[in-house]
């Protein structure tokens, strides 16, 4: 395969999108559609990336990755005319390969097929093309009496006969790189919207007798352009559906993949199952033989081997093998749990590392700490980290026992075996083996109620 350049074409309004955002960065799972081509040139290993930008450029550069080039398109005068901006930039040698950032369905799997079937051909530039059912609004492949490609023709300019055309043209096309140079120069305007067409490329090069071939692609959701909400909504669909069917192939349950959303860069192993409802985010990766129960949300954080969710909250955090979370806990950024620990029902766990078989049961706060091997953490425990200004730690080390509504104000240390009673309020280092108790003395007065007026006898 020959040097790649990719072109991406980003620069329109979107009017049909009734956004002030440009059309190209509104996100399809959870990323803007221009990323998804332009992750699809990094998959080719392109060795350049040009997105041509226009409306709302700076939020479009704003919203992408680094590692393209960024050409504006002051006026759009026409998918021609954007190319022309780029031509500069563009190689003598090698190949071209257009790209559109509302098409973000588009498989490198396909764009590799494409480029093959150019090399094969040693053809001067490829259509990728598809028949439909219905092509209304877009360009058809015209060819001649021994099936060549011989133009591309806009709806707005095709006659009847041209209309009944099926075999529509996707915008995307592969060129060698010196022959399509040559043609920008000699395109103009004269038709009916007064743009200059790139498809107007495919009569130039046929007319200098060059070889235009047309790879056809079966599945025509990939080179669906989205140009209103309902399209986007379209687009969303059958992107989720292809990342959940892929999981499935790689032998993970999905009990209902109609309500499940699971991003692309997402990794789950084996035999994991996956209830409705559950939402996986980011750089997250899962492993084998996990139960990721009802309605979770798991955001950029890594689950290892036979963890057990129910209905919580995992972000930016790290769960060790056998771990049993929830229902309705939250773990916030930077918590790491060891192997086999446990955290129940409403606990909220942020920035804290717990230990390997540790276990907190219910309604505990666990912020800023550092917690031991086989730690109990009775319910309602605080760990007070905030003073107002500052966030302090606290540390529990191994075998540890604290408990009920104890709150421990940091920055204290509680040593291995120390035992903290129900009720207290430690502001101090517990020693190791100690029982620490901090609560009041209980005082019961007699006849308080009666004296009050409260208790009333008959």
């Amino acid at each position: 395969m020959k040097n790649i350049t990719a072109v991406i074409l980003a620069a329109g309004a979107g009017t049909r999108m009734k956004s002030k955002i440009p059309k190209v960065i509104h996100q399809v799972c959870e990323k803007p559609m221009v990323q998804h081509v332009i992750d699809v040139a990094q998959e080719l290993l392109a060795e350049k990336t040009i997105v041509v930008i226009g409306h709302g450029c700076e939020k479009v550069k704003e919203a992408i990755s680094d590692n393209v080039e960024f050409i504006l398109q002051k006026e759009q005068l026409g998918t021609g005319h954007a190319v022309i901006q780029t031509q500069h930039d563009l190689p003598d040698e090698g190949h071209v390969l257009l790209l559109y950032g509302d098409t973000p369905l588009i498989t490198s799997e396909t764009i590799k097929e494409l480029i093959s079937y150019h090399e094969e051909g040693d053809f001067a530039a490829t259509i990728l093309t598809a028949h439909v059912n219905d092509p209304t609004g877009y360009g058809r492949i015209a060819r001649d009496h021994s099936d060549r490609v011989v133009k591309i023709v806009e709806h707005k300019d095709a006659n009847e006969e041209e209309k009944e055309i099926t075999e529509i043209n996707s915008g995307i096309y592969c060129y060698d790189a010196k022959l399509l140079k040559q043609s920008l120069s000699k395109l103009d305007n004269n038709n009916t919207q007064n743009e200059y067409y790139i498809t107007d490329v495919v009569e130039i090069l046929n007319k200098e007798s060059y070889k235009v071939g047309a790879y056809k692609i079966e599945d025509e959701t990939e080179i669906m352009g989205v140009n209103s909400r309902i399209q986007l909504a379209k687009a969303e669909e059958v992107m989720r559906r292809r990342i959940l069917n892929n999981l499935m192939q790689e032998g993970v349950t999905i009990i209902d993949p109609n309500n499940t959303y699971i991003d692309k860069e997402v990794k789950i192993g084996e035999d994991t199952i996956i209830y409705p409802g559950v939402i996986i985010k980011g750089n997250t990766q899962i492993g084998e033989d996990c139960i990721i129960g009802h309605n979770c949300r798991i955001e950029n954080s890594m689950i290892k081997n036979n963890v057990k969710i129910q209905s919580s909250t995992i972000v930016d955090s790290i769960v060790d093998d056998d771990c049993t979370i929830g229902p309705y806990a939250y773990l916030r950024p930077n918590s790491k749990l060891g192997k086999a620990v446990k955290i129940g029902d409403f606990v909220e766990v942020k920035n804290a590392t717990i230990g390997d078989r540790s276990k907190a049961s219910h309604l505990s706060y666990i912020g800023d700490a550092e917690i031991g091997k086989e730690v109990n953490i009775g319910c309602g425990v605080v760990f007070v980290n905030y003073d107002g200004k500052n966030k302090h730690k606290t540390v529990v080390k191994d075998h540890a026992f604290v408990g009920s509504n104890t709150n421990l104000v940091a920055p204290i240390t509680v040593e291995e075996y120390g035992y903290i009673a129900t009720g207290s309020t430690i502001t101090k280092d517990v020693p190791e083996g100690s029982l620490s108790v901090a609560r009041g003395k209980q005082k019961n007065i007699a006849g308080w109620v009666e004296r009050k007026g409260v208790l009333k006898k008959d």
